[in-house]
């Protein structure tokens, strides 16, 4: 249990919301950031006792700090200012930790990006979707190609070189060839890290409920296939890798040196811990470990509701009983090895999973691996499973699979 922590700190903030989003984000007043900036160093302090009610080994080192959204770039120098020294009062910041910041472009004041810098910031992922701007404009997002450009050079000037860049592909009126000038300036930006999704609308979603009634609101009826989604996707496994940033993980590609590291320990299983609206943490046990989150309803998290409960890690500094919360056995934890494990591209090597978990367990889910072979979706040799490119492209349907025989 000495595996440093990863902390991620959700911030629900937007100045707009984008059409297909059904986060537990928004957009609302200032001084409801300020409140939930407090209920964050609230949970800070709290989480130690909290970890305690759970019998969770909580680590004392930290080595990894994410800043997710939302826009959590919104957030001022003083708030920014709040949250590091109640995380530095508790935790052991490592010096070299990674420090992430998502970042809509055109949205990092001057101010706080010093403050950030000062505070170690040396990470950016800039949520840029599209570098074309009819395709951004049609789902909400407020920025430009050339604002985009503009930022990445502006923090690569700042002293920032660990700069991600989100791409969406399947966006309203994208089309082959317009992905194919996004990809294009995405290498061109040289930033060593960049993402690949393609777009999930959310049935609850403004563009959901939109394409659900055959409605033209919100461009939905110009909502590419799903299959051109698909082999665009494939086309930016194939550029990227030509141009040195090569696929890791499902919808990761980097060149050396630049995997993101807080993202890495969600999918090796190490402890994080998450604070805020909607956050999720897995913590080790005496006995494996527990996973549990936040409530995703924001009078709920600030205590504003009329049946307002505080954040579960609040929950369990004051109350005997700790909420109900996942408590994850042997069998699960050889599960989650397996799925979070062929989410990267190295895949799982055989041989952990039996030293970990011993032989029965792999051979009771072997015959499952094996079909999955069969169908062309994974590779299996003598010490190694990994998904093949086409099992990355459906993999949700690979784990459902595994999952459902597994269980059988």
């Amino acid at each position: 249990m000495n595996t440093p922590l990863g902390i991620y700190i959700s911030v629900p903030f937007c100045k707009a919301k984008c059409t297909f989003c059904n986060f537990a984000s928004g957009v609302f007043a200032a001084d409801r950031m300020q409140h939930y900036v407090e209920r964050i160093c609230e949970e800070i302090r709290d989480a130690r006792a909290a970890a305690q009610k759970l019998e969770a080994h909580l680590p004392q080192a930290m080595d990894t700090l994410y800043f997710g959204g939302g826009t959590p770039s919104l957030l001022s120098a003083l708030q920014f200012r709040m949250i590091f020294e109640h995380l530095r009062g508790e935790f052991d910041l490592a010096s070299n930790a990674e420090i992430t910041l998502e970042c809509a472009p055109g949205q990092l004041s001057d101010e706080t990006l010093a403050e950030l810098l000062q505070q170690g910031m040396n990470r950016i992922s800039f949520g840029v979707q599209s570098f074309v701007d009819r395709e951004t404009a049609a789902v909400g997002r407020l920025h430009t190609q050339q604002q985009c450009e503009h930022e990445i050079a502006r923090v690569r000037a700042s002293g920032i070189h660990d700069i991600n860049i989100d791409l969406i592909a399947g966006l309203p009126y994208q089309t082959a060839q317009s992905w194919q000038y996004s990809v294009e300036q995405a290498i061109a930006s040289a930033a060593p890290h960049l993402s690949v999704y393609m777009l999930e609308v959310d049935d609850e979603s403004r563009l959901g409920r939109e394409m659900l009634e055959q409605g033209t609101r919100y461009s939905a009826a110009a909502v590419p296939s799903e299959d051109d989604a698909a082999d665009w996707y494939q086309h930016a496994c194939t550029a990227f890798d030509a141009a040195g940033l090569h696929q890791y993980e499902i919808s990761n590609f980097a060149r050396q040196g630049h995997r993101s590291r807080h993202n890495l320990k969600y999918w090796q299983r190490q402890p994080y811990l998450g604070l805020g609206l909607d956050a999720h943490s897995m913590l080790q046990t005496a006995t494996g470990a527990v996973r549990f989150a936040n409530t995703s309803d924001l009078d709920e998290y600030l205590g504003n509701a009329a049946i307002a409960r505080p954040s579960r890690l609040k929950l369990l500094e004051q109350k005997s009983e700790p909420p109900a919360a996942d408590f994850i056995g042997a069998s699960e934890a050889f599960e989650e090895s397996l799925f979070l494990g062929l989410r990267l591209n190295e895949g799982v090597r055989l041989d952990q999973l039996r030293g970990q978990f011993g032989d029965a367990m792999l051979h009771d889910a072997m015959p499952a691996l094996l079909e999955v072979r069969d169908a062309g979706l994974l590779d299996l040799d003598f010490d190694r499973i990994r998904l093949t490119p086409h099992g990355r492209l459906v993999s949700n349907e690979v784990f459902s699979r595994l999952l459902i025989d597994s269980a059988a």
